[in-house]
């Protein structure tokens, strides 16, 4: 029998055990081996009942994606192969499910003709989030056992559900008490007990269930269901291919007999396989892993322990910080050395999880437990002793340098001390200490109890063992943590540089920034630059800008438009003004932007023109790439991927681009650089000065390579 089962006969029920760590993954080995056992067991005529189970702390992660686009997926048995064989078993076959079932794996326990879960079992269909559907039955079988309605959001959201939905749904036969991972159980309890639940079944002749024979119940559906489901998703789907076609399979499965919804499902699923969006989402599923990976550190390295942490500052950015840890346990304590603007810092805290608790995502007593561990103090010795300090205070050196001396002197030894900065030099900050080597930054990002993304930012002294303790400090507190070098804005802030440098440009030049976000919001983007810097707040770039005047002297026009406005007290939505004008949640254009953009443009001689929608993009998404090419010719990102987290987590690039080195890897990295090469010499002084082609994205283009291509040595 194969490494990756067990096989064992208890009484007269079956075990298959899988045994494929880490996750199970139904490869083309473990597919051979299941069909193998139920074959085996399907022969023997003292097996009565057969219970398919797993011997890791989940049952099945789901379809190997390494095999996808690889001949692999044709080896036999394919997955949809194995589990018709299944669902058309002679004895009934148990799917017993402690853990995770995810995508193929609940396929898998979906082909069974009855599912036994334990209380920590949850169930999903995540392919979305590749750029796929469910490509083994899932949108056929589950709108059968379970309801059209929740079959429908679970393959188009992809969230999983818990135990108790499931079998609410009818999609878990049997709760178990036990789980064969609770610390406190008997050993093997669980699986004893599907086993006991097996032998039943056997007993009292339950009926065996093939899918074929149940028909999916519309009778409760509104008329307009599905096309009312499009209308709800449209702005979260948005440049996406894969939730529409799963809608259309769901659709199948209630206008269609069992073997045709399969068909239709695995037409749908190859048509999803050969889109961009595909190839983008996927990449991203596989940054996510890499990026945990830094070169030249050994992931054994030992990590510092953290159970205590201090935030720096109550503000916005520092109460969101703190959010996080009392939301995964951690005690916290907020310092600011203004008692009012404490005062008002926690509440802000409070307020929050009072509106997580209107939402039932929060109990009364879940939010009081983490404002009881939230504490609060004016004076620096009362974090003495804690694992971790997050300075979150204004964004200036010689205030962030005076923060970290104190702490230099107040601190225990060992302590790490992280900067939340989102431009300043780290290693100047750490020079500001005695032990540069416990110094890090922290770039999270705002609101940051919400943004996924973390900047974990390296300085030249940062030890080893800080780096890894910090990125699995991040995923404890459900951050994606991308590790990047020292450089005035480090990957995020960097390349938004250039991005937005011709955003404001093309405003001098003729284009209305209406023009401009709607061509960046038709590309993906979450907003247009402009309504962005409105958001965010134009005084906020405005004075990020005051820190590097002297760089930007070379190019007067330099976001010009934007300082003009900061000049005007146009601070964006705060003020009610700023590129446009705002009422309430309603924005609209502002004439008064067209005529300081033309006297401006007057001012700094420049020609105003017409200005295409293709200008545009390319303009401003190709020298995002180009200054992506030249921070991983420096080092400053890892690896390619990295810089495609960290924008479509921290900066609303689109998901199904994949990020904007996806994207030109894509298209083709020879039209970013004819592109960047023509709007060179078309735009005169202003192109020689800032379209100059990156000399990474020039050796890749002559070699033929792509970024993906391109490692940064350690």
């Amino acid at each position: 029998m194969s490494t990756v089962t067990h096989y064992q006969v208890h009484d007269n029920i079956a075990l298959i055990t899988m045994d494929a760590p880490p996750v199970n993954g139904l490869g083309k080995h473990l597919r051979r081996a299941l069909l193998e056992g139920f074959e085996k067991a399907c022969a023997d005529d003292q097996v009565a009942g057969i219970v398919i189970a797993s011997a890791g702390k989940l049952f099945s992660g789901g379809a190997d994606i390494k095999e996808f686009g690889t001949t692999d997926p044709l080896a036999e048995p394919s997955l949809p192969q194995l589990l018709n064989a299944l669902e058309i078993s002679t004895k009934p076959v148990v799917a017993a499910i402690d853990g995770q079932a995810l995508g193929g794996g609940l396929e898998l326990a979906l082909a069974c003709d009855y599912r036994f879960a334990s209380p920590r079992a949850r169930f999903g269909l995540p392919e979305v989030h590749l750029g796929l559907l469910p490509g083994a039955g899932g949108t056929q079988r589950l709108p059968r056992i379970a309801d059209v309605p929740l079959a429908l959001e679970m393959i188009v959201s992809g969230k999983p559900i818990g135990v108790d939905k499931a079998l609410q749904a009818r999609l878990v036969d049997r709760r178990s008490k036990y789980s064969d991972k609770d610390e406190n159980g008997a050993e093997n309890a669980f699986t004893e007990a599907a086993l006991d639940y097996a032998r039943e079944l056997v007993e009292t002749e339950a009926p065996l269930r093939d899918c074929a024979e149940i028909p999916v119940d519309t009778s409760a559906l509104p008329e307009n269901f599905f096309s009312d489901f499009r209308r709800s998703i449209a702005r979260r789907s948005r440049g996406l291919f894969a939730p529409e076609c799963c809608i259309q399979a769901v659709e199948a499965a209630c206008q269609l007999p069992l073997t045709e919804g399969l068909q239709k499902e695995r037409a749908l699923f190859a048509a999803c396989m050969d889109t961009p969006q595909a190839r983008a989402q996927q990449h991203l599923f596989f940054a996510e892993r890499a990026a945990t990976k830094v070169p030249g550190i050994d992931p054994q390295c030992p990590r510092r322990k953290i159970t205590t942490v201090a935030v720096i500052g109550s503000g916005t950015m520092g109460g969101g910080i703190a959010m996080n840890f009392l939301n995964a346990g951690f005690k916290t304590t907020i310092l600011d050395l203004n008692a009012d603007a404490l005062e008002r810092g926690v509440g802000v805290i409070r307020k929050n999880y009072e509106i997580s608790a209107k939402k039932g995502k929060l109990t009364a007593a879940q939010l009081e437990a983490r404002m009881d561990a939230l504490k609060t103090t004016t004076t620096y010795d009362d974090i003495k002793d804690v694992d971790l300090v997050i300075e979150a205070v204004f964004e200036n050196m010689e205030i962030k340098k005076k923060v970290f001396q104190t702490l230099d002197q107040v601190c225990k030894p060992g302590a790490i001390l992280a900067s939340n900065t989102s431009t300043l030099d780290v290693n100047e900050i750490a020079a500001a200490t005695s032990r540069p080597q416990d110094v890090i930054g922290l770039h999270f990002f705002s609101p940051a109890n919400v943004m996924r993304l973390l900047e974990i930012v390296r300085g030249e002294a940062t030890a080893d063992d800080v780096i890894v303790t910090c990125i699995d400090m991040a995923q404890k507190i459900k951050k994606l943590p991308v590790v990047v070098g020292v450089c005035f804005g480090f990957v995020g802030n960097r390349m938004l540089g250039p991005y937005g440098r011709e955003a404001c440009r093309l405003v001098l030049e003729g284009a209305t920034p209406a023009q401009i976000d709607k061509v960046l919001y038709d590309f993906g983007m979450a907003m247009g630059y402009l309504s962005m810097c409105d958001l965010a707040g134009i005084d906020v770039g405005f004075l990020v800008r005051e820190g590097i005047r002297e760089q930007l002297a070379i190019d007067p026009s330099y976001e010009k438009i934007a300082d003009e406005l900061y000049h005007l007290g146009r601070y964006g939505q705060k003020t009610g003004r700023g590129f446009y004008i705002y009422e309430g949640r309603e924005k609209h254009e502002d004439p008064e932007v067209a005529e300081l953009a033309a006297k401006t443009a007057a001012e700094l001689g420049i020609e105003r023109r017409q200005i295409s929608d293709e200008e545009i993009l390319e303009r401003t998404i190709f020298m995002l790439i180009n200054e992506g090419a030249q921070i991983l010719d420096e080092g400053i990102a890892n690896r390619s991927s990295d810089c495609d987290l960290v924008y479509c987590n921290g900066y609303g690039f689109p998901i199904g681009r994949g990020g904007p080195m996806q994207y030109a890897d894509e298209i083709g990295l020879d039209k970013v650089l004819d592109s960047i090469n023509k709007y060179r010499r078309e735009l005169g002084d202003y192109g020689e000065l800032w379209f100059k082609p990156a000399p990474l994205l020039e050796k890749l283009v002559a070699e033929g390579k792509r970024f993906k291509d391109y490692q940064v040595q350690a």
